[in-house]
């Protein structure tokens, strides 16, 4: 199969969600026809009627659970997939710490029903959305790809469960092609501000927290630790666009359409910084103060994470482009564009 025409089709679970619906976006601009199944369950259609808007091609929608085997295999038997790009999944570190049998059952089980349905369709072409977390607390950083597996939380481990089923599949049959993308910190939103992340509640992750404390929404922002062993005190992450995410995953499909294979491949900037400096960064973008108190570590919170990407650059041939100002300039557009997320059109 040559992913270099058009007519391919690619499935996308959690299509309409946060990175989900970024990367449809590029996938199109790519040429390839889309499929999205999401549940909904932490996310918006209005994200799809955006996607269409923006790109101007219509995208086949089911909601359903990933879960859910039957209407699984009714989506691949009206369509012919070509390959899966698999986002559909709990991602709250916090609130898996408080529900761990949560994540375990959503990610876990309902990944293995996926991968079951792929093989019954001799659907064998996969890219897996992971996560830095599965590394744990590094003993050094940059993390490089070969650095041990320890998982700090729940969610981590949910994922690390499943590179390691993808492991097992491909070992018991050498016909997959898997890529595993361990990505680091997005953020972000697409420029035009029509998508972008819209969380439930409070937000988990500091971009959203600080764009809504920014536009008014929350009254300061908590920081969580400032007795990291950090340059501040405060974690250090690596940052990545949401945009340059997207793209990684067109640039791991074309990667591996060759060759069966299984791939581990960071994605992130090669930089971290630290909650205080996108505080400041951001406060200069949008114009706005970002009031904050410091209160208590996070349990599953690591003092400092970035990403080696020099293999990301080697196999894949892709690089992060966007810098710190940019992901704060694209946040700051898509919130104070949709105040209350896709619960109010632009």
């Amino acid at each position: 199969m040559i992913l270099k025409n058009n007519n391919i089709k690619i499935l996308v679970t959690g299509g309409a969600g946060y990175i989900g619906s970024h990367t449809c976006i590029a996938l199109i601009e790519a040429g390839y026809e889309v499929v999205v199944v999401d549940n909904l369950s932490n996310s918006s259609e209005e994200s799809i009627k955006r996607i269409q808007a923006l790109t101007k091609k219509k995208i086949i929608f089911y909601q359903i659970d990933v879960g859910d085997k039957s209407s699984l295999k009714q989506v691949f038997n009206e369509n012919s997939i070509d390959a899966v790009i698999h986002f559909a999944g709990f991602k709250a570190v916090g609130e898996s710490v408080m529900k761990p049998i949560q994540y375990y059952s959503n990610n876990v089980s309902s990944s293995i029903n996926l991968f079951d349905v792929m093989k019954q369709f001799n659907c064998k072409f996969l890219v897996f959305s992971s996560s830095a977390t599965v590394y744990g607390d590094p003993v050094k950083v940059p993390i490089k790809e070969d650095f041990a597996l320890s998982a700090k939380n729940p969610y981590g481990r949910s994922k690390l469960m499943i590179e390691e089923i993808l492991h097992d599949l491909f070992v018991s049959d050498n016909s997959w092609k898997i890529v595993r993308l361990r990505y680091f910190n997005p953020v972000g939103a697409h420029s035009s501000g029509l998508i972008g992340e819209d969380p439930d509640g409070i937000p988990s992750n500091l971009f959203p927290y600080i764009s809504q404390v920014a536009v008014g929404k929350i009254k300061k922002l908590k920081i969580f630790g400032g007795d990291y062993d950090t340059h501040d005190g405060t974690g250090v992450r690596d940052y990545i666009h949401v945009v340059d995410i997207a793209n990684g995953h067109v640039n791991a499909l074309k990667a591996i359409y060759e060759k069966s294979q299984i791939l581990t491949i960071n994605l992130g900037t090669g930089h971290g910084y630290s909650v205080l400096e996108v505080v400041k960064k951001f406060e200069s973008v949008s114009g706005r103060k970002i009031p904050y108190e410091i209160v208590e570590r996070r349990k599953g919170d690591i003092a400092n994470c970035f990403a080696d990407t020099n293999l990301a650059a080697k196999v894949i041939k892709w690089k992060a482009i966007y810098n710190l100002e940019s992901m704060c300039k694209d946040a700051w557009n898509w919130q104070s564009k949709n105040p209350n997320g896709y619960s109010k059109k632009t």
